[in-house]
């Protein structure tokens, strides 16, 4: 077969009008569709439409301005497949992969159909020796693109806007919420019109969520290895479609309908007054390394859209982990994904997004680079910058480690505050002073770039990693079922089995966990910053120690539903910590403390003690114990007014912490601090023994590994 044989003459019923080079992708305007394809390597591209029977008709693009190639169509309505064949030069030495053979999907597209079979034909070489051409056409066997109906009644929606500091981020996954649900139809449940069912929404409005943070909807590909091992790629970090969600998730059958249910979940969280934020893997495609498939980006200019190795143009540059890494450096890409955010706010009404392995983005030779180009064209985007940016400020290249040191616009995920909670409630030593630095907002990474508190996304648990409930029950990892012997997640996990490794039965193992629990989500919440919590830790969720479900689109990564009388008294628990949080203003402050200069009879915002009452010391903070702390937060010492420029005044509180293995005296501060105190939480539940109030000459015990919080009554 010769690459012409892929192909059909344009019937004469179809003719081409010239369209315009913008906006990229297919564009519908009512009468007709438009569409425009980048490739500055492209020597002649074709515009493929497909039938319902799977038959092609191609139009030649003879349009071209700068490197666009472009036509309007007459008649080409929503719902119609295409797919793109750019001729070229194929020399991957050079770093040149042009094959007209296979049936390119567009980087713009905005609906996708069908599937990849994982048929030879997707590979530009012969699988059996990769020496050799394969000049098999991949139609029939690669997805198609679709052109959508962008027309979306939206009625009064608006926005909810929440500042970073009133924000409760909860981290979830559209199939994994409701694949299990009882009270969502069977045949709704994974889909984001489940996501819109009652039963959701007002479980997150009652859990007081204001931001739901979805785990990937961009478009993405189903890793043939997996479907070779009966798994699935679950968690969608293997995108190729960056301008459509994800057709899996669709409820309905037709293509395109994703987008229109997309808009509709959109809408139902905004009139519950939540936020909708994307997490987006920008940076890298699901085409993987030099022998991946072709199935788009590859084929349409290699160059341009992929990170090459200098010298070694074959290969890829791979700050990911995953094969290759986008070319943050060339225009083209850099204005998809703006063009890419920009869509994802605009048509599609979210709210934020956060940046899978963000260091990526930002290197510009080898280096991260704080500068580059992309961060300026954030900064300067007047749509993209107004939205929530997060993130994941780490790669898997050298140096991509960048926790605290991203630009002023952005938010962190702050693995930080993650790995200090988690060893002071293991027991580590040595940790008091970082706790008590990420129990105030970080400021020691975060405020000499000029950001505040909430620049720190604090959470102990997220998709990648044990969930909480496992984090207190498993010392390893138990990946057995990814059929990676063991090999592939986190090592270290800074988790602590309370004694047995796994399930028990045992009582007192039991009663640690749930205090261990309780401890890191008060820890969690009522810390400055912008919480985040993952998917189902407020109902003790377990994947088995499992830390890496990336590939378990089953029972092991969904939420489990069946609560039993722990699991809703966790529930309750975490929603009395983030009722406690939205009321009370001294735990979600705007600024760090102790930034604003007081006079001398102003009142100090926060005082750290030793569990006798006394002061804490510089001794106290080296000691080698450093497992016990107290924290006055004084409700008439909040500096920064409110958003109406009032001042802030709240109830003040002394937070108790005991993170050793014993029992701790905690002496209540004296009547300089207040004359009476009661007790609000307490995470070893003896809430129903602490009733009354307590002079400020008493004492209070804290239970070994125990948190207490109490009130200043006068």
């Amino acid at each position: 077969m010769t690459n012409d044989d892929t192909q059909q003459s344009a019937p004469e019923l179809i003719r081409a009008w010239p369209g315009s080079a913008f906006p990229l992708g297919a564009t519908y305007d009512g009468t007709g569709t438009n569409f425009s394809l980048f490739s500055e390597v492209a020597e002649r591209v074709d515009l493929c439409l497909i039938d319902r029977d799977g038959r092609e008709t191609c139009v030649e693009l003879t349009e071209v301005d700068g490197h666009i190639w472009h036509c309007y169509l007459f008649g080409v309505t929503p719902g119609q497949r295409y797919g793109f064949r750019v001729h070229g030069p194929y020399e991957p030495e050079n770093g040149l992969r042009c094959d007209p053979s296979k049936l390119l999907l567009d980087p713009y597209g905005k609906a996708f159909d069908g599937e990849f079979d994982g048929h030879p034909s997707l590979h530009s070489y012969d699988l059996d020796d990769p020496t050799k051409r394969n000049t098999e056409n991949s139609l029939g066997h690669t997805m198609t693109t679709v052109v959508i109906n962008p027309y979306f009644d939206w009625g009064n929606d608006r926005a909810p806007r929440h500042e970073y500091h009133n924000t409760v981020i909860y981290e979830a996954h559209v199939k994994g919420m409701t694949a299990t649900h009882p009270d969502i139809p069977a045949e709704m449940r994974g889909t984001y019109a489940g996501m819109t069912h009652p039963a959701i929404i007002d479980y997150l409005t009652d859990l007081g969520v204001t931001a739901i943070e979805l785990m990937p909807v961009h478009q993405f590909m189903q890793d043939q290895r997996l479907i070779d091992m009966g798994l699935r790629n679950y968690w969608g970090y293997n995108s190729f479609g960056f301008l459509a969600p994800h057709n899996e998730y669709a409820f309905a059958a037709k293509p395109g309908d994703a987008v229109s249910e997309f808009k509709a979940m959109v809408k139902a969280f905004h009139d519950a007054n939540i936020e909708v934020i994307l997490d987006v893997v920008y940076n890298h495609t699901a085409e993987g390394n030099h022998m991946g498939p072709t199935i788009g980006f590859r084929g349409i200019d290699n160059q341009a859209y992929y990170r090459l190795v200098e010298g070694d143009e074959q290969h890829y540059m791979d700050y990911t982990g995953t094969g290759n890494t986008l070319n943050v450096r060339h225009p083209h890409s850099l204005q998809l994904i703006m063009d890419s955010l920009r869509y994802w706010v605009l048509d599609m009404h979210v709210d934020g997004f956060r940046f899978d392995l963000a260091s990526a983005l930002a290197r510009g030779l080898h280096d991260v680079d704080r500068l580059s180009s992309f961060f300026d064209l954030v900064q300067q985007d007047p749509v993209v910058s107004q939205v929530k940016l997060i993130a994941e400020p780490w790669d898997v290249g050298e140096g991509g480690y960048q926790v605290g040191n991203f630009p002023p616009l952005w938010t962190e995920w702050n693995g930080q505050f993650r790995d200090t909670v988690r060893d002071f409630w293991r027991g580590e030593p040595a940790t008091l002073g970082e706790f008590a630095s990420r129990l105030t907002g970080s400021s020691d990474l975060y405020e000499n770039t000029g950001r505040r508190p909430t620049a720190s996304i604090n959470f102990v648990t997220a998709h990648d990693g044990f969930t909480l409930n496992d984090l207190v029950s498993y010392n390893e990892k138990h990946n057995d079922a990814n059929g990676e012997d063991g090999n592939d997640g986190e090592s270290h996990n800074r988790s602590w089995n309370c004694g047995v490794e796994g399930p028990t039965d045992d009582p007192d193992v039991l009663r640690l966990r749930h205090r261990q629990r309780r401890n890191m989500l008060a820890t969690l919440i009522l810390s400055q910053g912008t919480p985040m919590i993952a998917h189902g830790d407020e109902i003790a969720r377990t994947q088995g120690g499992n830390n890496n479900v990336y590939c378990q689109d089953n029972e092991i990564a969904w939420m489990n539903w069946d609560l039993d009388e722990g699991k809703e008294s966790l529930l309750e628990f975490t929603r009395t910590l983030v009722r406690l949080r939205r009321d009370h203003p001294v735990f979600r402050r705007r600024r760090f403390f102790g930034t604003v200069l007081r006079d001398d009879e102003d009142p100090q915002d926060i005082g750290w003690f030793s569990p006798d009452g006394s002061e804490m010391t510089h001794k106290d903070w080296d000691s080698g114990f450093g497992k016990s702390l107290a924290v006055y937060l004084n409700g008439e010492g909040i500096h920064e007014p409110d958003e109406r420029g009032q001042r802030i005044v709240d109830d003040s509180f002394l937070l108790l912490f005991n993170a050793h293995h014993e029992p701790i005296e905690f002496s209540l501060l004296g009547p300089e601090y207040a004359q009476s105190w009661e007790v609000v939480l307490d995470t070893a539940d003896h809430l129903e023994e602490r009733t009354g109030e307590l002079g400020s000459d008493e004492s209070i015990t804290v239970a070994d590994r125990g948190t207490i919080v109490l009130r200043k009554v006068s």
